[in-house]
Formats: structure tokens, sequence, C-alpha cells
């Protein structure tokens, strides 16, 4: 199915790209997420139409996110656990566990499935990294400690 791409979409293309893409795909995940739109020639004209909004709102989004990428990359995360006498933890640090710490220090605007951790699950106590994803062009790295909750008190 051809398409036309209403928002950056990684390893796609760029807004305005008319690419040719599974029906599934297309069908499925672009089109319900607004990303983008069957290549009729109507579509085609509409678009051309719509080209210099559709920059602006990129250009809005990117600065936006670069905005975000500077103050997430000045901040350093402290996540409680319980843990073992040997630093083990009685469960695991997932990306659900930072968006929590990340909401509760103000950026409200993050979701979940935008933070990736290298590690997979953490199991130990530690100092670790993620990657939050907030632009196709916009990845931060943000650190976080792990640590003891029942140290702390």
């Amino acid at each position: 199915m051809q398409i036309i791409l209403l928002d950056k979409v990684k390893h796609l293309g760029n807004l305005g790209d008319v690419v040719r893409v599974k029906d599934g795909y297309a069908r499925n995940y672009l089109i319900p997420q607004k990303k983008a739109k069957s290549a009729t020639k109507q579509a085609l004209k509409e678009f051309e139409l719509l080209r210099t909004e559709l920059e602006k709102i990129q250009i809005e989004k990117l600065n936006n996110a670069i905005e975000i990428s500077e103050k997430l990359s000045k901040i350093e995360l402290n996540i409680l656990q319980k843990a073992g006498v040997d630093g083990r933890l009685f469960g695991s640090v997932t990306n659900i566990d930072i968006l929590n710490a990340l909401q509760n220090k103000g950026f409200k605007e993050i979701k979940k499935f935008q933070i990736v951790i290298s590690e997979g699950h953490i199991k130990y106590i530690g100092t670790y990294n993620a990657q939050i994803t907030l632009h196709p062009d916009v990845i931060v790295d943000v650190h976080f400690n792990v640590l003891d909750e029942s140290s702390t008190k």
C-alpha cells in the first residue's frame, strides 16, 4: 500500500514522503495513529495544501522535545526498592518505575513506551542508564540509581 507520511517515522521516512508499506502496517498502525494517509490523488492534493501547517507542527514538536531533553539530561533519579543483604532486589525495576519517578519530578508528558532500559529489567542495586525517545531525532540518556529503601530510612 502506498501512503503519505504526515509525521516523521523512524526507519520509514520524513513528513511528505510517499512510501510503500505492508497493508497491515498502514491500516493497523500508521493510519489510526495519524502518522500517514493513503496515497490517493485527492489525498496528495490535500497534503500539498496543508504541508506548511504540518511542517510548522513538526518544528514545534522538535523544539518541544529538545527543550524537554535539556531538562532531562540534568536530572538524576533515585528509585527505591526492597532488596536483600546481597543487593538483589525483591522484584525488578522496569520502565514503569522510571516513568513514575520522572512523573514525580514533573515530566508528565513522557509515556511508558518512550523509555528503554538497555540492561532490561534491573535486578540489583546500582547505577544504570535508560534511553528516552522524545522525538525520532531526540533521544536522551537518563541516569538513575536503584537504592535499597531500608537503607534510606
